[in-house]
C-alpha cells in the first residue's frame, strides 16, 4: 500500500504521472491518495495531514509526500523508515512529524540512481524520484539499497516541543473547520491528570484551563483543554470557536506549565 499527499490538485496531471510511474515499476501497488488540496507550499498543514492520518494504515505502508517549494535545490530527498511503515519525501519537514510519532529506525537520502526515473527533471521530483522509490520499496529493495545515512533531517519549529522546569513550550501546529486550535504538544508530553486546571500562555495572554475528556465536558462557552482525536493537545469551546476568543492562529507560541 502507497499513500500520497501533496499540493499538486487535481486538475493538472501531475498526481497521475505519479501514478502512472509507480504502476509501471510495481503494477500490484495499491495506491490511496490522502489528499492532494493542501494549501501550495504549505509543509505544516501538510506534516499535520500525515501524522494525522498514518497511524491507521496497515505496518509497511509507504506514505508518499510533495509539497516542495525547494525542489531542484539543495534540499535532500530522503526515506525515513519507522517502526511502523516508511515515509518518503523532501527532506524539509514534510514528513518528520508523522514519523517521529511511529519512531524513527533510519533516514536515507535518495541518491542511487538504479531507482530513479532515467531522465530526472529539477522540477518533479514527485514522480522522477519520490515514485519510483515508494514502487521499489513495496517490491522488497532494501532502505539502505537507496543511498547513505542522513543524522541531521531537517526538524521545523512546528515538530519541535522545548521542555523547561515544569512546563512545555510548542505552537499552534493548525486550527481546525471548528475552530479548535490543535498544538503540536501531544498526549505523550501531557503529564496530568484530567480535571486538573493547567496554566497557558497564548499569543502573550495568560490563562487557566480545565483539562477534560470531551468538548461537551465544557460549560457553556467556557474554554477547556483536551486531547483530540489525533493526539495532539487542543484548547477549544463547546459549540464555539477558541481560536476566534482568542485570536490565535498557526504558528503562535504557547507555553503550557503542569504545576
Amino acid at each position: 500500500m502507497i499513500t500520497l499527499t501533496s499540493d499538486f490538485g487535481l486538475k493538472d496531471p501531475y498526481v497521475a504521472e505519479m501514478k502512472g510511474v509507480i504502476l509501471t515499476i510495481n503494477p500490484d501497488a495499491t495506491l490511496i491518495d490522502i489528499t492532494h488540496d493542501i494549501e501550495k507550499f504549505n509543509i505544516r498543514k501538510a506534516a499535520f495531514t500525515l501524522a494525522s492520518v498514518s497511524p491507521y494504515f496497515p505496518d509497511g505502508t509507504v506514505h508518499l509526500a510533495v509539497v516542495d517549494p525547494g525542489v531542484g535545490t539543495q534540499r535532500r530527498a530522503i526515506l525515513i523508515q519507522t517502526k511502523k511503515g516508511f515515509f518518503v519525501g523532501p527532506d524539509n519537514g514534510i514528513l518528520i512529524l508523522a514519523a517521529q510519532n511511529q519512531g524513527i529506525e533510519h533516514v536515507y537520502q535518495l541518491t542511487n540512481k538504479k531507482f530513479m526515473m532515467p531522465k530526472v527533471s529539477s522540477t518533479f521530483h514527485g514522480r522522477d524520484i519520490f515514485a519510483p522509490a515508494a514502487a521499489h520499496l513495496k517490491m522488497g529493495v532494501e532502505p539502505l539499497e537507496f543511498g547513505p545515512d542522513v543524522k541531521d533531517p531537517i526538524v521545523p519549529l512546528f515538530a519541535q516541543v522545548k521542555y523547561g522546569k515544569g512546563f512545555l513550550t510548542g505552537e499552534v501546529l493548525d486550527v481546525d473547520g471548528f475552530g479548535n486550535i490543535i498544538t503540536n504538544i501531544n498526549e505523550k508530553h501531557v503529564v496530568c491528570e484530567r480535571g486538573k486546571t493547567i496554566s497557558i500562555e497564548l499569543t502573550n495572554a495568560p490563562i487557566k484551563l480545565a483539562f477534560r475528556k470531551t468538548y461537551a465536558q465544557a460549560k457553556g462557552k467556557q474554554p477547556i483543554l483536551l486531547i483530540g482525536s489525533h493526539g495532539f493537545l487542543e484548547i477549544a469551546l463547546n459549540q464555539a470557536s477558541a481560536a476566534g476568543k482568542f485570536h490565535a492562529k498557526v504558528g503562535d507560541k504557547i507555553k503550557v506549565s503542569f504545576a
